[in-house]
């Protein structure tokens, strides 16, 4: 007597599948690409999917991933390290990576002028404009000096044309030509 066997479904005709499968490539490709949280994000929707296979093939990049965001957290001996991590992540374009960490940094050392002034310095180049107005505004309060230095920084080109940016790096055109209540060129 023939045994019949019961045809699985095509990729195709399974949605939950097709979708569960996207996630777990896309998790596989920021795990090459070393973007761990990203990973991560993507490799627990397959997890708690309904697919049992794909979920256990899913655990064990996601422990992977883990092992990695861990070691990450845990290999810098101070916030300006951390921080100098950060820039290296923006720098290569990793923005989302990059916020992850300064959002960290931030709860962690909420009074470091510089981790606000990365948090508008990448705002900025996301194109999140109140964000990185309130956070330069935050780390100019810090420290006034980041003033200057918001001047020539090209992370913040997209701002250039902004009056709120402009007010911001140059609060009061008069302060700068006074020396002890005495105007510059006065005798």
């Amino acid at each position: 007597m023939p045994q019949t066997t019961k045809s699985k479904k095509p990729v195709a005709d399974d949605p939950q599948l097709s979708q569960a499968l996207q996630n777990y490539e896309a998790g596989l490709r920021a795990m090459q690409e070393h973007k761990f949280e990203k990973a991560k994000v993507h490799l627990q929707k397959v997890v708690h999917g309904s697919h049992p296979e794909l979920a256990d093939r899913a655990k064990t990049h996601l422990n992977v991933c883990n092992q990695h965001v861990e070691r990450i957290a845990h290999q810098f001996k101070s916030p300006e390290e951390h921080y100098d991590y950060v820039v290296s992540l923006m720098n290569v374009g990793d923005y989302v990576t990059a916020r992850e960490h300064l959002e960290k940094l931030y709860k962690q050392n909420p009074s470091l002028d510089y981790v606000a002034y990365g948090l508008a310095a990448l705002d900025c180049l996301t194109g999140r404009v109140e964000e990185s107005l309130k956070h330069l505004d935050e780390a100019i309060r810090h420290n006034s000096s980041l003033r200057f230095q918001a001047r020539n920084d090209s992370d913040f080109q997209n701002l250039a044309e902004d009056p709120r940016f402009t007010e911001l790096l140059y609060p009061d055109p008069g302060s700068e030509l006074t020396n002890g209540g005495e105007t510059f060129g006065e005798q």
